[in-house]
């Protein structure tokens, strides 16, 4: 995805400018509202993960321009996604390894939504470069979890309300007690069939599910990832090719 043109600024200020940042894929999706709240501070947009410009890239372009302070705002326009904490790692990572002109940056103390980032950037703290890196011994291995839940998040399920159907699923799931190494959620692109949308995806079971609204999302949980049934209303067909060129039902 090629960056909007609309990112830029009409007469950017060299001495200081502000980011917008999405958190989470809520935010790549809505990027229409980002830019809106962007607008009344005259920002630049950019995102944590799939979206773009990346964050890294943008502190980049802005610091080659020569920008000598650049204020950070966390953006979260769904109900999930990253903690603030992450905005400040990953600039404090980006300060650290840059090369050349570092500008100094300034990353708002709380995450804000489309309605109060005015608001928000009035209250900012410093990145040192003592903050946390990228790494950390509990990240180190792969969960243990019994089961993958794969919500796709590309543009048709997104529109036919995969978020909610994300945000029932996480919701649910916290109710039970149940962490990553019981159920791990993730988002990602389009996983077809889009027809079907919203799609989500249980492995080792390679099971697919269709049309998961919030209420399907709660069944599919009770169902099939505590109680061990796939939910046969929601599931879908499942074609594999074998590699002579045919295909065999799963």
């Amino acid at each position: 995805m090629s960056r909007d043109r609309t990112n830029a600024p009409a007469s950017p200020d060299r001495d200081r400018a502000t980011v917008l940042v999405g958190m989470s894929l809520t935010e790549a999706d809505r990027r229409a509202e980002l830019l809106g709240a962007a607008a009344p501070l005259g920002a630049t947009t950019a995102f944590l993960q799939q979206g773009d410009p990346s964050l890294s890239a943008e502190l980049t372009r802005l610091a080659d321009a020569g920008t000598e302070t650049v204020v950070l705002i966390g953006i979260r326009l769904g109900a999930s996604g990253p903690g603030h904490s992450w905005l400040r790692r990953i600039a404090a990572h980006w300060w650290r390894e840059r090369v050349g002109h570092r500008p100094g940056l300034l990353v708002a103390t709380r995450l804000a939504d489309a309605a109060d980032a005015v608001a928000v950037a009035a209250s900012v703290k410093p990145i040192t470069g003592e903050e946390p890196g990228l790494t950390s011994a509990a990240w180190d291995e792969v969960p243990g979890h019994r089961h993958q839940v794969l919500v796709c998040r590309g543009p048709r399920c997104t529109a036919k309300g995969a978020d909610q159907s994300l945000a029932a699923l996480v919701r649910r799931l916290t109710e039970h007690g149940l962490g990553d190494d019981d159920v791990l959620v993730t988002q990602t692109g389009c996983q077809f069939p889009c027809n079907r949308a919203p799609v989500v995806s249980v492995q080792p079971d390679d099971v697919w599910y269709g049309r998961v609204d919030a209420a399907a999302a709660v069944t599919i949980l009770s169902e099939h990832l505590i109680g061990g049934r796939p939910v046969t209303a929601h599931r879908l067909a499942r074609r594999r090719s074998d590699r002579t060129g045919g295909a065999e039902e799963g």
